[in-house]
């Protein structure tokens, strides 16, 4: 005879293996491979921040193994065991270290240090130190942002003064200002280029007539002759030396009375004496003139 499974053996075995697949997928989701053998190792820490099961684990840049668990260590104090499963042909020198390193997207990363001085392995289920690295997003937290809140009030204060000068009716009056100049400027500029457009081509014109006029007569002076008037006004010169040196000499009369005082002096006496006999005549002219009609 033929056994059969009874329904509650069906219902059973169909839960088993749901439950199975259903534990399978949830690794595979996690990114843990079941069927991958592997080697389990724990790290110690002080902090796990931001680390949370299935966090990578990686060498030289390259993933070798998950985060399989956390768990806090009771028996001490602030200490935490993270149990890591690394890929089975993965070896871990002794001395080698982890440090954890946080991002911006995906967590935490740990990253296995290997001593490369030594070619001792830590066997499966050994302890690895781990330490922590620090990240930009804890500096961030630890550095900047107590300045940035300590900064608050004094952004406030400015936003407020800021606030106070856009309402300002000044402000206003200064921007109408501004773009009063702004048009006064573009017609000045307007008349700028109109006055080189056409004042300054005329302007160049006349001087370039000017230059053409002043060269024409340079010209014309080169061509002049001057010999005869330069001939003249040397002999006109020499003629006044002629006559300077006759006035200063005293072989003629004229050179006489001017460098001779005793010339003079007798001149002068005989005008004075002249000029009294002419007033002699004319207070007493009976003395000199005498009329008789008989």
């Amino acid at each position: 005879m033929k056994k059969k499974f009874t329904n509650e053996a069906k219902i059973g075995l169909v839960t088993v293996l749901s439950l199975t697949l259903l534990y399978i997928g949830v690794n595979y989701m996690k990114g843990i491979n079941l069927f991958k053998p592997a080697n389990y190792y724990y790290v110690t820490c002080t902090n796990a921040r931001d680390i949370s099961v299935s966090s990578p684990v990686y060498v030289n840049g390259f993933k070798v193994g998950l985060v399989r668990s956390i768990e806090y260590d009771y028996s001490t104090i602030g200490k935490i065991m993270i149990e890591i499963r690394l890929d089975k042909g993965m070896k871990v020198n002794k001395g080698s270290y982890i440090f954890i390193e946080s991002t911006f997207l995906s967590g935490a990363e740990l990253h296995i240090v290997l001593n490369g001085y030594v070619t001792e392995y830590l066997k499966p289920g050994d302890t690895i130190e781990g330490r922590i690295k620090g990240s930009m997003m804890l500096s961030v937290e630890e550095n900047v942002l107590p300045q940035v809140t300590s900064m608050l009030p004094k952004i406030d204060s400015i936003l407020i003064g800021l606030q106070t000068l856009l309402n300002n009716p000044a402000l206003q009056q200064s921007l109408d200002n501004i773009q009063s100049t702004t048009k006064q400027l573009e017609a000045s500029s307007l008349q700028l280029n109109t006055l080189l457009r056409k004042d300054i081509p005329e302007i160049t014109g006349n001087l370039k007539t000017a230059t053409s006029n002043l060269s024409d007569f340079s010209v014309s002076l080169r061509q002049l002759d001057l010999q005869p008037s330069i001939s003249g006004l040397n002999s006109a010169l020499d003629n006044i030396n002629t006559m300077t040196l006759r006035l200063n000499s005293r072989d003629n009369s004229l050179g006489l009375l001017l460098n001779d005082s005793t010339l003079y002096n007798t001149l002068n006496g005989t005008f004075q004496e002249a000029s009294g006999l002419l007033i002699d005549i004319r207070q007493n002219p009976k003395r000199y003139v005498k009329f008789s009609l008989f």
